[in-house]
């Protein structure tokens, strides 16, 4: 060609037709999540994933469950006990004591004194027996006491009234109350000889101060004699 610039627009031309090349899908590769298609026609992709050798990935999920008895041993069911009527003045008790190897429960019946105290009392005063009602009454020492406080002893030996005072204090060994009786004869008794004492220590002090008035007194009259001489 002449024109060596209408050469060079057309050499540009042909390269830029060769660059210009379009990608195509071409064939279809399946794997197990789905499909994917290749694309060919001078497109160029890869993926690398690389494992440290030796390396290992574990999952493990232990469940343990363990029940120990020296922890937690069985419990001993202790029987219940009823009196079975209304009548009887017992009442029932019962326990149990469990270990770790054996487990042992019992249970009884127990008299219950005053309850029965109580309802022979009301029989006795039933019957007209009053007196004899009291002195039942009279065997528990808070009902003794009570009785000795209001200056109404309780009977005894058929005495009553100032009588059974009288053979109460004789025979004071006999009272169901003795040991805080003669507890309390001991404080009085130690009462007594802590205010005697203190009575006592007034009346040296009234003595001494009337001595030393006295001599003052007796001074006195003789500085008179010694200023004025008969």
């Amino acid at each position: 060609m002449k024109n060596p610039i209408t050469l060079i627009i057309l050499l540009l031309l042909l390269s830029g037709c060769m660059a210009a090349t379009v990608a195509l899908a071409g064939s279809t590769q399946t794997n197990t999540s789905g499909s994917n298609t290749a694309i060919e026609g001078g497109y160029t992709s890869s993926a690398t994933t690389t494992y440290q050798s030796g390396s290992s990935s574990n999952s493990t999920t232990t469940n343990n469950s363990t029940s120990n008895t020296k922890s937690a041993p069985p419990s001993a069911g202790a029987p219940s006990y009823n009196s079975m009527t209304q009548d009887v003045c017992a009442v029932g008790m019962s326990m149990g004591i469990q270990t770790f190897g054996i487990g042992i429960s019992g249970g009884k019946h127990a008299i219950d004194e005053n309850c029965e105290r109580l309802k022979l009392a009301r029989i006795l005063n039933d019957f007209g027996m009053k007196v004899a009602a009291v002195a039942i009454l009279c065997q528990d020492e808070r009902v003794f006491e009570s009785m000795i406080q209001a200056g109404t002893p309780c009977p005894i030996d058929g005495k009553i009234g100032k009588d059974a005072q009288a053979l109460w204090s004789k025979y004071d060994h006999e009272r169901p109350d003795y040991d805080t009786y003669v507890k309390r004869m001991e404080d009085r008794k130690k009462a007594d000889e802590e205010a005697q004492a203190q009575i006592t220590a007034e009346l040296d002090a009234m003595d001494k101060e009337k001595a030393i008035a006295d001599k003052k007194l007796e001074n006195k009259e003789k500085m008179k004699e010694w200023k004025h001489p008969r």
